[in-house]
């Protein structure tokens, strides 16, 4: 699926995260509900534990409200949220 700049603007607090890819191999395969997202990491609640994502070096698949799963490079998610919902993003594509 093809990523639209709207899609990177939205909130990502409460929906279901997959890391799929990472260059910390004990962070491949954490999966559950996004808790917090500061500037570099996201907060994810995995079997009844937070664990902390490091943005820059990780690839995840969000699930989106109407179910569908997008797949987002940690890098381009990479500042402080409410900067990233206020930009305005050139498409690449």
């Amino acid at each position: 699926m093809k990523i639209t700049p709207s899609i990177l603007q939205q909130e990502f607090i409460g929906l279901r995260a997959k890391v799929v890819q990472s260059s910390n191999p004990s962070c491949m395969g954490i999966c559950g509900r996004v808790l917090d997202e500061t500037r570099n990491t996201f907060t994810i609640l995995h079997k009844e534990k937070e664990k902390t994502v490091v943005k820059e070096t990780s690839v995840l698949h969000f699930t989106l409200p109407d179910g569908s799963v997008i797949e987002v490079e940690g890098k381009v998610l990479v500042g402080r949220p409410e900067d990233r919902v206020k930009r305005v993003s050139r498409r690449r594509w």
